[in-house]
């Protein structure tokens, strides 16, 4: 089990991720704005995961920006980045450092793969560090 912060502006999507994420037996934690997520992380450092969109609304380098001031309040944290959209070489470089991205729309199959495979992160145990 991890505790995974989630990050999306889209209602419907935040909500599916958190169920897909609940199922598997993580402890979960999610805001719609950067803003609302790093009040959460200030509030929950032992956030082993920040799941987050990139383009949180409208702006394409939101999540990335987030990614960044949240390994400043939590340099443990794994940073797991989505979106629908085609990641530019450009952006890669902006990356926080060990960070992964999943493609939208992704399966419950492909998120935990991708958490396994990146992360170590199972149902079963916290992150490995």
């Amino acid at each position: 089990m991890a505790v995974v912060l989630v990050v999306e502006d889209e209602d419907q999507v935040r909500v599916l991720a958190e169920s897909y994420l609940e199922e598997q037996g993580h402890q979960v934690l999610s805001a719609g704005t950067p803003a609302g997520a790093l009040a959460l992380l200030q509030q929950s450092p032992a956030v082993d995961l920040l799941f987050t969109d990139l383009d949180l609304k409208g702006d394409i380098h939101a999540g990335i920006e987030l990614a960044k001031a949240a390994i400043k309040l939590c340099p443990q944290l794994r940073v797991l980045y989505t979106t629908g959209r085609a990641i530019t070489d450009g952006m890669k470089t902006r990356f926080v450092s060990g960070s992964a991205t999943l493609a939208k729309p992704y399966t419950v199959d492909e998120l935990r793969d991708s958490m396994l495979t990146n992360f170590q992160i199972d149902r079963l145990q916290r992150a490995r560090r």
